[in-house]
C-alpha cells in the first residue's frame, strides 16, 4: 500500500514571509497592512488564550480552541513574528516617511518652552519611551532629554527589553518626567490591559509630568466604542489634562499630550469599565476598560 504524502501547511495567502520586503524597501501600504495583519493575530491569541486558562467549556471545545490557537501562532510564525512585525514598523519611523512621532512631542515640549525651563534648572527631563523600535530617536535632544527606551524585544542593546505592564510599581511611582506611548496602547490585546498601561502612565510620572499617546486615527474615528470625546473622558478620570492634539479627517494618525494633574480619580468610573457602544455599522473593535 503506498505511503501517504505528506501534505505542508501553506502560509496565509492574504501575507507570508515571502510577501515582506527587505528592511527598507517596503511600501507604506504593506507596512500597514502587515502591522495590521498582527493586530489581528495577537489580539485573536490573547483571547483563546484566556479560553483555555477559564476552563469552563467541554473537553470538545477545548479541543477545537487549541487548534484554533496553534493556527493563530502558526499565522504568526508565517508573518515572520514579531521580529517582522517590529522591523515593518521601524521602516514606517524612517525619515522617508516624514520621520517618528518624536518629533511631534518634541515640538509641543518647545511650544511650551520646557527645554529653556530645564536649561534654567540645569538639570534634564527623564523620558520613558514604551514600545522603542529605534534607540536614537531621542539622541538630538540629549542636552535636556535622558531617555530610557524600551520594548517587549530589544532590537538594540541600548533597549531595555522590559513589558512596561510588568515593571515595578512602587520603584517608579513618580520617577518620570514624560512618558512615550506610540503606537503601543492599541498594540495591546487586551482592553483593559490599555487602561492599566494609561493609569500605569499616571501613576509613574512626576507632578506636572507629561504623556504624549500616539493611535491610529481609526482607533478613535471609527471605532463601536471609543470616540474623541470618549477618550477624552477617560482620561480626565485617570487624571490627565489634555495640552494639545493633532489628527485631521481622512489621516492615519492622532496625537496628544496631556499633562498629569494630580486629582483623585472620580468616583464615577462606570462609564469606562465596561464596553458601551458609541457608533453601530461597520466599525472596528478598538476599546480601552478601566
Amino acid at each position: 500500500m503506498p505511503k501517504a504524502k505528506k501534505t505542508k501547511r501553506k502560509a496565509p495567502v492574504t501575507l507570508s514571509v515571502t510577501a515582506v520586503p527587505p528592511e527598507g524597501g517596503s511600501k507604506p501600504t504593506t507596512t500597514r497592512t502587515v502591522i495590521r495583519r498582527f493586530h489581528v493575530l495577537i489580539k485573536r491569541k490573547t483571547q483563546l488564550q484566556k479560553l483555555l486558562s477559564e476552563a469552563r467549556t467541554t473537553e470538545a471545545d477545548q479541543d477545537a480552541t487549541k487548534k484554533e490557537l496553534q493556527a493563530v501562532e502558526d499565522d504568526i510564525v508565517d508573518l515572520g513574528g514579531l521580529e517582522t512585525y517590529q522591523r515593518m514598523s521601524n521602516i514606517g519611523q524612517g525619515n522617508d516617511r516624514g520621520g517618528g512621532s518624536e518629533k511631534i512631542f518634541v515640538g509641543w515640549l518647545n511650544e511650551l518652552s520646557e527645554p529653556q525651563r530645564l536649561r534654567e534648572a540645569k538639570r534634564q527631563f527623564k523620558l520613558l519611551e514604551v514600545g522603542a523600535l529605534r534607540h536614537d530617536n531621542y539622541t538630538p535632544y540629549t542636552t535636556w532629554i535622558d531617555n530610557t527606551p524600551i520594548d517587549l524585544h530589544s532590537r538594540h542593546p541600548d533597549i531595555l527589553e522590559q513589558d512596561f505592564l510588568r515593571l515595578n510599581e512602587e520603584e517608579n511611582r513618580g520617577r518620570w518626567d514624560l512618558i512615550s506611548l506610540s503606537l503601543v496602547v492599541n498594540f495591546v490585546p487586551d482592553a483593559k490591559d490599555r487602561g492599566r498601561m494609561l493609569r500605569l502612565s499616571h501613576d509613574m510620572l512626576r507632578a506636572d509630568g507629561y504623556l504624549f499617546l500616539a493611535l491610529p486615527l481609526p482607533c478613535v474615528l471609527n471605532s463601536r466604542y471609543m470616540t474623541t470625546e470618549h477618550l477624552q473622558g477617560l482620561m480626565n478620570v485617570l487624571g490627565f489634562t489634555q495640552i494639545r492634539s493633532r489628527w485631521r479627517e481622512g489621516g492615519k494618525m492622532a496625537y496628544w499630550l496631556y499633562k498629569k494633574a494630580n486629582i483623585p480619580l472620580r468616583p464615577n468610573t462606570s462609564l469606562y469599565e465596561k464596553k458601551v457602544v458609541l457608533r453601530t455599522g461597520n466599525r472596528n473593535n478598538f476599546c480601552v476598560l478601566l
